[in-house]
């Protein structure tokens, strides 16, 4: 039986986007990142903290990292899409890393790598 999709009232898909993760609505945060800075390990924020820095509610940085806790599918298959795209672009070749000059992908090569 599937999941029936939760409703978020902060939350949306990013419109035009190619990732399907979903966003603060209205902004251009990803709820990914809100998330990543507090778990931070070096320098951990709180959810105030995030808050207050990124002029969001409270609430929708709960949301945010309560989204990204029930590690939702779309959020993997993003995941998947930046390693498979870094890895095409020669982005873990320290060669092309040091050069600053990744290798540019045809319409073709993305479309076969399901970028």
């Amino acid at each position: 039986m599937s999941e029936t999709p939760r409703e978020w009232k902060y939350l949306e898909r990013r419109p035009g986007s190619s990732c399907q993760q979903l966003c603060i609505k209205g902004k251009r945060i990803w709820a990914w990142t809100l998330y990543c800075e507090m778990i931070n390990e070096k320098e951990p924020r709180t959810p105030q903290e995030l808050a207050d820095d990124w002029g969001v509610p409270l609430e929708a940085v709960h949301e945010a990292i309560a989204y990204c806790q029930a590690n939702p599918p779309e959020l993997l298959e993003d995941y998947r899409k930046d390693e498979v795209l870094a890895e095409a672009i020669g982005m873990n070749d320290a060669a092309i890393l040091r050069s600053g000059r990744p290798r540019p992908l045809s319409t073709e090569e993305r479309v076969r790598l399901g970028l």
